[in-house]
């Protein structure tokens, strides 16, 4: 089974920037097809915002959310206990060894998770064998090389190469958005919706928010950890980044266009 390194880490400006995402930002093109009583897994649902909005939306359906990190598992137990989610569980487990029969969810959703995995078409082969026949497995994925800003600041390109580096070298793929057709067909899929949705920082509320997640992901994270561990960037260049994103966040016409390609897959 292969053994994965999540390129982001688990630090708290990564988990508290996942926690701010819902299925309406973030799974648009899957909650059309969302209706009370089915069933879904949320594959890597991290804190659990998406997973306990699919719960709202499928109720009285179960929803699952499963993820290897215990600590954010706890987050998301925590803040279903706060909303007063009665229909969502949250496990942990692996994507490459679902602990569920064959045919046992309707919907299989994952979010930002196939690029970081070393082999996302095994990964897809699972998650297909535990929807039931005529269900959907849906994924969406950043383009991490579809991604662009103004002005073009160095230092944003310099975060960019020293990301795809440090993603490359994990073994996953950062451009997996224009990849989820491929790895569906190779997975065995033959019918599948293919779209894609951006995430848009141009408001100066937004720039600052994504400024200063990256700009503390960039110093404090497991990206400055695995940039500093494999010679890629000195503590040095990792400052000078982070000054980068926040002066890109002061421009008065910043922008940056985050692009995920997305895929509904029926099984």
């Amino acid at each position: 089974m292969p053994q994965d390194t999540y390129s982001h880490g688990h630090h708290r400006s990564v988990i508290s920037a996942h926690a701010t995402r819902t299925a309406e930002d973030s799974a648009g093109y899957l909650v059309p097809h969302l209706r009370p009583g089915l069933s879904i897994l949320d594959v890597g649902c991290g804190p659990g915002s998406i997973t306990l909005d699919f719960a709202d939306l499928v109720a009285p359906g179960q929803v699952t959310g499963l993820d290897r990190s215990e600590d954010v598992l706890l987050q998301a137990r925590a803040l279903a206990a706060e909303r007063g989610t009665a229909n969502a569980e949250f496990l942990s487990g692996n994507v490459y060894d679902l602990d569920f029969p064959d045919d046992t969810f309707d919907v299989v959703h994952a979010h930002q998770v196939l690029q970081h995995l070393t082999d996302p078409v095994a990964a897809l082969h699972e998650m297909r064998r535990v929807t039931r026949p005529g269900g959907v497995v849906a994924v969406r994925d950043a383009d991490y090389h579809g991604m662009s800003w103004y002005p073009e600041i160095p230092e944003l390109a310099e975060w960019m190469e020293t990301y795809q580096q440090i993603a490359r070298g994990n073994g996953a793929e950062p451009d997996a958005g224009r990849r989820l057709i491929s790895w569906a067909l190779d997975a065995g899929f033959t019918e599948f919706l293919p779209s894609s949705t951006n995430w848009v920082y141009a408001t100066p509320d937004r720039r600052q928010w994504f400024s200063g997640t990256w700009s503390q992901r960039v110093l404090h994270s497991a990206f400055a950890d695995q940039a500093l561990e494999r010679g890629l960037a000195s503590q040095k260049d990792l400052e000078r980044m982070a000054s980068g994103w926040k002066r890109w966040a002061e421009a008065p016409e910043g922008w940056f266009l985050v692009p995920s390609g997305e895929l509904l897959a029926r099984a």
